[in-house]
């Protein structure tokens, strides 16, 4: 009896899929760019390149590469708009590769932004205490920094929100894979717009030279299951991005019946990714939930160290 529990328990341990179950299988999470440069060479030749009016990404995808090549330049920095190519290549066709082009280390135009007067202050640009500034958020501070797991204490309604984010390298999960850096602006608990490392991926099915493990509107800076970016505007990981959100709450009656849709813009990386998207509804899960007129923000935890900073919102 003894010995045929133990081989039942066998067959169902080998029929699981451990890339889907991160705390049945870890893989290494960097956090911090000069050690992810010093252990692992995939994250040196990772990144955006242009040579003669084209743009090329290339993402570290397990033990190869995937590379994507656009016209006219990057996105958000000349690219025309027209179809992307994606081939997976060797590192060796990648060395290559990226002896003949020029790197590109972009940073965001609204990076360090400062927060205007009369802001809500989440958490500032310094990491460090300023007057009430960590009264505004409730849960993880490190090294300076705001982490996933934390959640507004102050309620909004209409705003704009500024906040920046730093995914971590983890080159051994396969691109789309949903714990590449997984994590979420969830507003009021109701609509999510996705962080996750998405670099190097085409947002149309198919179209990738690998295999999309999830859903397009599952990647970063998709409207969570409800709408992809109007543009790729994702950075390598381990480099600083942003998100500027312009969001309009419901509206509803005396009576409670709603008479407007949620509305929201994004800007990823200073560029307009959603322009005035209208929301009937709250995104994945958020969709079953009643909606509401004002709440707080949530950065949401997903077994991923994310990293935020400089995080505040002015009140409309």
């Amino acid at each position: 009896m003894k010995k045929s529990l133990l081989s039942a328990i066998v067959l169902f341990l080998s029929a699981l899929d451990l890339s889907a179950h991160p705390k049945l299988h870890p893989v290494q999470a960097y956090t911090c760019p000069d050690q992810a440069a010093q252990e692992d060479e995939r994250f040196a030749l990772q990144g955006e390149y242009v040579k003669e009016g084209q743009g090329i990404q290339i993402a570290a995808h397990l033990d190869q590469f995937h590379v994507l090549r656009y016209q006219g330049g990057l996105p958000g920095a000349g690219w025309d708009g027209s179809k992307i190519t994606a081939s997976l290549e060797s590192p060796d066709a990648v060395r290559e590769l990226v002896a003949s082009v020029q790197k590109q280390e972009r940073t965001s135009p609204t990076e360090g932004k400062e927060a205007p007067d009369g802001a809500v202050v989440f958490f500032p640009k310094s990491g460090k205490p300023g007057g009430t500034s960590f009264d505004n958020i409730r849960g993880s501070v490190r090294d300076l920094l705001m982490w996933d797991d934390s959640v507004t204490t102050v309620p909004l309604s209409d705003f704009e929100l500024h906040l920046e984010f730093r995914l971590p390298f983890k080159p051994d999960r396969p691109l789309s894979d949903q714990d590449r850096g997984n994590s979420g602006i969830y507003i009021f608990d109701r609509y999510e717009c996705q962080v996750l490392d998405s670099f190097g991926l085409i947002y149309e099915e198919g179209a990738n030279a690998v295999d999309e493990r999830s859903k397009i509107t599952q990647w970063g800076a998709s409207f969570y299951l409800t709408k992809t970016p109007d543009v790729p505007m994702a950075f390598p990981p381990l480099r600083w991005q942003t998100y500027d959100i312009d969001f309009r709450a419901p509206r509803f009656d005396k009576s409670g019946k709603k008479t407007e849709n949620a509305r929201i813009s994004v800007r990823h990386n200073g560029v307009l990714i959603h322009d005035d998207v209208e929301l009937a509804k709250g995104t994945g899960g958020g969709g079953k939930k009643a909606e509401v007129t004002e709440g707080t923000i949530t950065f949401q935890a997903h077994f991923n160290p994310v990293a935020f900073r400089n995080v505040w919102a002015v009140e409309k």
